[in-house]
């Protein structure tokens, strides 16, 4: 910890920015130039300078120049993303070796070996964090490393190309070396890209394949028609499905270490016009298990939300569409509840994270075994705190509210468009109006939002049709709320633009945007007199509930997203 030491004796950190900086690097096992980097406490190029006097390793500075082809090879891509080290010139038989952590052992008996296979001597420089990436992406991209791969599965089967798609042949070509590097190529490339879904189309003429980008999908590569039915067989083989069973979905999942992370993939294949469609969710552990205050709440609803996890019993309900982050907000809430005195047992389909502590159980429908079914048998085994993957129908919503009632902790999702829809929604499936209060604490409402680069967002004055709606939305916002927002005729407001950084499309990572309902008495009065969906939105607006929309254009204005991004994902609510 020499350079934190170093920017601490400097008096460029206080103590406690200090003790918090090593504190953030111990837990989440980053290094000290990482830590410092993404708190920004000095410049990149400056924090390398310090190192450099530390390390006695000269600083290189690159700016942005390309390295040959075959310099590049003398280090593969993998050995370079992993080591932090790349090569960047030759001069006769001397190489330059740029290296992130040239005094990290592993890396330098790596490169010992490297030097001895490849025949040269080499010699290192110290480079930053942006040096190294610019020259990792000068290595293969997805495009030429599946071309190559392409080319060897040809190569290896140019005596029976036609054989491609019968099922003996499928069978031994998963089986070989440029199919499963294939497969590792597309899995590689979509964690770098911070996709969360993949999505793998065969249609009439060609394999599509499709990166879910912060909630958005992109086409990243297609590939010839002829390799599709190897590519699935290798990724069911991966997933353990059945090869040969093609006409009826299947479900699965595996686990691989990618870029020295151990990654879960979550995997279904749906028989559709062209062949195979297969959808594979992304899940990393470091994305889907966000402790539950870095997940974007405000101080009064992360107040409201600790409150009724307080209580001994009750009915806590996370309401939004298929991926606006409903399972992840429920393992936040079970990662605080999770504790050695209490048992926690869940029912989940499909189980997405495993959980140290907590009793999941996937649900086996084929079998019987339905949401309904396996909330009985818990009730069984002694539970204090339970968490319903889904509550989808009438039988599964008066299970969770009985559990609720004899003094459980119950956490479940729902399909509504808002907080405040749950209570009809409840009432619809057949919950009696009177048993909803005694058993709802609270209803978290949410949606993903794409949040701009940090880089390269520009400022801009709106349009007056831009100011009508972010006045409109302001208009009836709580007085608390709109106390903490500088809004004048003149208002700026920021913009995408796009660079590098977020691959030139202006948005980099998402966000939650919230609702939080909390039961409260004059609430549990119009639930038990006329429970309109209107009248209850009207009353915990009164008592301080921010909308989603009205979430979305504080974070307009704090420049942390777009007007455009607001409508998109609250436009239905």
């Amino acid at each position: 910890m020499k350079l934190i030491q170093e920017l601490y004796g400097n008096g460029i950190i206080s103590d406690q920015k200090m003790n918090q900086l090593v504190a953030d690097m111990k837990s989440r096992g980053k290094t000290e130039e990482e830590i410092i980097f993404e708190n920004k406490i000095i410049s990149e190029n400056a924090l390398f300078e310090l190192k450099s006097k530390f390390v006695n390793v000269p600083l290189i500075k690159l700016e942005k120049k390309e390295v040959p082809q075959e310099v590049l090879e003398l280090i593969s891509g993998a050995a370079a993303l992993n080591y932090k080290m790349v090569p960047l010139f030759k001069k006769g038989n001397t190489v330059g070796i740029g290296m992130v952590y040239p005094e990290d052992i592993a890396s330098q008996n790596a490169l010992r070996f490297l030097s001895r296979k490849e025949n040269f001597v080499y010699e290192i420089h110290l480079i930053t964090f942006s040096d190294l990436n610019n020259i990792l992406k000068q290595y293969k991209t997805l495009e030429i490393e599946t071309k190559k791969a392409l080319e060897e599965l040809k190569e290896d089967n140019k005596e029976g190309a036609d054989s491609l798609e019968q099922d003996q042949s499928t069978l031994k070509i998963t089986e070989e070396a440029p199919v499963i590097k294939m497969v590792l190529v597309i899995l590689r490339h979509a964690i770098e890209g911070g996709a969360s879904d993949i999505h793998i189309e065969p249609n009439r003429e060609r394999l599509n394949i499709r990166f879910r980008q912060d909630g958005v999908l992109h086409l990243s590569l297609f590939l010839p028609l002829s390799v599709h039915p190897s590519i699935v067989s290798r990724i069911k083989i991966l997933s353990n499905l059945k090869i040969d069973e093609n006409r009826i979905p299947q479900d699965g999942r595996f686990s691989a270490k990618i870029n020295n992370k151990e990654i879960d993939f979550r995997v279904a294949t749906f028989p559709i016009l062209y062949g195979e469609k297969v959808e594979i969710r992304v899940l990393d552990p470091e994305e889907g298990l966000k402790p539950f205050d870095k997940m974007g709440f405000s101080e009064r609803n992360l107040e409201i939300i600790k409150k009724a996890l307080k209580m001994p019993y009750g009915l806590i309900l996370s309401s939004g569409p298929t991926g606006s982050g409903k399972t992840t907000t429920l393992y936040g809430l079970m990662r605080i509840l999770n504790q050695e005195t209490v048992n926690v047992v869940t029912i989940e389909d499909p189980i997405e994270y495993s959980i140290a502590g907590v009793n999941q159980s996937q649900i086996k429908a084929d079998i019987g075994y339905s949401f309904a079914e396996g909330l009985r048998q818990i009730l069984r085994q002694d539970p204090n705190i339970i968490m319903v993957g889904e509550v989808r129908d009438e039988e599964t919503a008066g299970l969770v509210i009985n559990a609720a009632l004899t003094g459980h902790i119950v956490l479940s999702t729902l399909h509504t468009n808002s907080a405040v829809g749950v209570i009809p929604r409840l009432i619809d499936m057949g919950v009696r109006p009177f048993l909803i209060p005694s058993t709802l604490r609270v209803v978290i409402a949410q949606r993903l939002i794409r949040t701009l680069c940090s880089r390269c967002k520009k400022k801009v004055t709106p349009s007056e049709k831009v100011k009508k709606y972010i006045f409109e939305i302001l208009k009836d916002m709580p007085a608390f709320a709109k106390k903490d927002i500088s809004v004048s005729p003149s208002l700026s407001i920021y913009e995408i633009k796009g660079c590098e950084s977020c691959n030139f499309k202006g948005y980099k990572g998402r966000m939650g945007l919230f609702e939080v309902l909390s039961i409260s008495p004059a609430i549990i009065d119009i639930i038990l007199k006329n429970p309109e969906e209107s009248l209850i939105l009207k009353q915990a607006q009164k008592e301080g509930m921010l909308t989603m929309a009205q979430e979305g254009i504080i974070n307009v204005l704090s420049g942390q997203t777009t007007v455009d991004e607001v409508i998109r994902v609250t436009q239905e609510t």
